[in-house]
């Protein structure tokens, strides 16, 4: 009998240990996105932008992301993690600790409903319903595999933010519409866009914004512009339709068909556009498709 009330409480002093100070999370909250990983990568990071005081960092990959918010004299700790259940939902997890007063909360945790744990539970139901919001913005249909015909091109290089190429795109259009009407450049198809780097730890790309056109013997050296042949490729293909600004979601959704069918792609998207965001109207109604190369063109 000694022996089992020593084993016993032995057994419940490591769990206390492990209760208070090893246990990385003060309280878990378990949710499902109605969104693939990559989605709700990118709806929380510009969600994040909108709380007065927070910021945000990914972890290992998009599935882990790591959020501090302030909250009056003390910082909580976010840590979010996502996997896919189907290709349009995903598993949250969300650790949350908070770095001040993480000990007194896991003494109070089990005996009531604390300010922590409601506060919590609304800043995590607080990011559901602003992705449930984000979800009516755009709508993204995967079509299978194509193959993109090569051309000629006029292009301008841009570096930026994943959430910033709308802009960069916006400030091209007029040069490139004006450099194109006053030279007598023939258009040979719909604008473009080539990625030739996505950092996806940092979400910073880099990428030509072209005009397919026809080449001549005679098209005039314009400063910032580039003349180049775009090499068709075998690609999967998505249709896009929403504001271009997020036009990325369909890359995460190609991303996530070849992951799941063990497909070898270029993590290097194209977008052909059919809309000029200048013009304005409802943004699902512009329309984009969407390419990522495959690396074996034979398949």
């Amino acid at each position: 009998m000694r022996k089992v009330i020593t084993i016993t409480i032995a057994i419940i002093s490591i769990a206390l240990l492990w209760y208070f100070f090893i246990k990385p999370q003060d309280y878990q909250i378990r949710v499902v996105g109605k969104a693939n990983p990559g989605t709700i990568n990118q709806a929380l990071k510009a969600w994040n932008k909108t709380l007065p005081e927070a910021s945000i960092r990914q972890l290992n990959d998009i599935s882990t992301l790591e959020q501090m918010i302030v909250s009056g004299d003390s910082t909580h700790i976010y840590k979010w993690n996502i996997s896919p259940i189907t290709d349009s939902t995903s598993q949250i997890v969300v650790d949350v600790k908070d770095a001040n007063f993480s000990l007194s909360n896991k003494i109070a945790i089990p005996f009531s409903d604390t300010n922590f744990e409601k506060q919590s539970r609304k800043t995590v139901t607080d990011f559901i319903e602003s992705l449930n919001v984000h979800r009516k913005e755009f709508k993204v249909t995967f079509m299978g595999k194509d193959e993109l015909p090569s051309t000629y091109c006029a292009c301008v290089e841009h570096k930026s933010l994943q959430s910033n190429k709308a802009f960069e795109m916006m400030e091209s259009y007029p040069f490139i519409n004006s450099v194109i009407a006053s030279n007598g450049i023939q258009v040979n198809g719909v604008p473009f866009i080539e990625t030739t780097d996505w950092n996806m730890q940092n979400d910073s790309i880099s990428f030509n914004f072209c005009y397919p056109i026809i080449k001549t013997d005679s098209l005039p050296f314009i400063k910032n512009l580039v003349y180049k042949e775009f090499i068709g490729m075998k690609s999967l293909k998505a249709i896009y339709n929403g504001n271009y600004m997020t036009s990325d979601r369909a890359w995460y959704t190609l991303l996530d068909y070849a992951r799941e069918k063990n497909i070898d792609i270029d993590r290097k998207p194209i977008e052909f556009f059919f809309n000029n965001p200048n013009m304005g109207g409802d943004a699902l109604r512009w329309k984009a498709e969407v390419f990522m190369p495959l690396t074996d063109q034979d398949e």
